[in-house]
């Protein structure tokens, strides 16, 4: 009997070491980095290539074209 609750003390002592508290915030803020790491390549890449800004006029210049 002493050892079977030497055992369970050890178990629980164990089980409140390993403890996974946090690990979802921590898995969600790096996932938040990653995103705002591949944000911030995609503007850096839209700012020197001017890509948006030809799109959004070719947009607006068919847009326009239907209208008239």
């Amino acid at each position: 009997m002493f050892m079977l609750r030497l055992l369970l003390a050890l178990h629980l002592w164990l089980s409140h070491r390993r403890s996974d508290r946090g690990q979802a915030t921590a898995e969600y803020a790096l996932i938040l980095l990653g995103a705002a790491a591949v944000a911030m390549l995609l503007v850096s890449w839209v700012t020197r290539t001017n890509r948006i800004a030809n799109l959004l006029d070719a947009v607006f210049r068919h847009i326009t074209g239907l209208v008239t």
